[in-house]
């Protein structure tokens, strides 16, 4: 009776893919930072395409200069930080158009940010793009969902 009661509390928020590719556990992104789930707990998508979309409904809390990554706060207070590619930071914006601003309310499918994978890749950069809950120790639970994903496509679930 008391597990259900527990239960009825719990509250779940379902975070979508922003970016159409393959789902991999985080475990095998090539950064320990990210591997080693320093940052938080979370996924990572090996892109298909150039497009990052917001994930769920949300406020986006910071674009990164460089533009290669930025973080959204959803409406059940998960802090998500998208970052494209590994080391891309080096790459000081070259590739990358960032659509929003901090601050800017944004829909679940809003258009965040492009990038040039191709370029990129020429760069000899690799192109995973981790997806983590920083805040993560907050939350009773994180799931991933591992597989080929369309933009929006469930990936994760955070549960309170």
């Amino acid at each position: 009776m008391l597990n259900k009661l527990k239960n009825m509390w719990k509250k779940e928020e379902k975070i979508g893919s922003p970016i159409r590719g393959e789902a991999v556990s985080i475990k095998e992104v090539n950064d320990p930072t990210f591997s080693d789930e320093i940052l938080g707990k979370g996924i990572a998508i090996k892109p298909l395409t150039g497009r990052v979309v917001a994930p769920c409904d949300g406020t986006i809390s910071m674009v990164f200069d460089t533009k290669h990554a930025l973080s959204i706060t959803t409406e059940h207070g998960a802090e998500l930080l998208i970052h494209v590619g590994l080391d891309t930071v080096n790459l000081k914006g070259q590739f990358f158009e960032a659509k929003v601003s901090a601050g800017e309310h944004v829909k679940a499918g809003t258009l965040l940010l492009e990038f040039d994978i191709e370029k990129i890749k020429e760069e000899g950069y690799d192109t995973i793009c981790p997806i983590v809950v920083c805040n993560s120790q907050e939350f009773s639970n994180i799931e991933a969902i591992t597989g080929e994903v369309s933009e929006l496509t469930e990936v994760l679930k955070i549960i309170q």
